[in-house]
């Protein structure tokens, strides 16, 4: 049973760094191509940077939401444990949802409008 709690710690390690490079590559990705697609004709605008830079940064938020849930899985499940995994949840998906809004201009839950929006 130890094992298995040293594999769980080492995947949800591994997990964590997967958002954190999430995150990384995807706000490198979306800058490099704001820089060479804003000599084109077409070039990338603005807001267009900022929701691709937006995406990579919810999902690597998602990720590491599931590797802290992974990692408090491991350890003995104290009362402690399990308020300071509900907090930091708490704060990634309020930042997750803060995200969401300013992407697309509407919370989640809202219905798309007639138009075929």
């Amino acid at each position: 049973m130890e094992n298995i709690k040293i594999y769980i710690d080492y995947i949800a390690k591994i997990t964590e760094a997967i958002g954190v490079l999430t995150i990384f590559l995807g706000s490198i990705y979306s800058i490099i191509k704001f820089a060479i697609f804003l000599k084109s004709k077409n070039p990338v605008t603005y807001i267009e940077l900022r929701q691709a830079v937006g995406k990579s940064i919810l999902l690597g938020l998602e990720i590491l939401i599931a590797a802290d849930i992974m990692a408090t899985v491991v350890t003995e499940p104290t009362l402690k444990s399990v308020a300071i995994l509900g907090l930091i949840v708490i704060i990634r998906t309020f930042l997750s949802l803060s995200l969401q809004v300013e992407l697309e201009g509407k919370f989640p839950w809202q219905r798309k409008n007639e138009i075929g929006e």
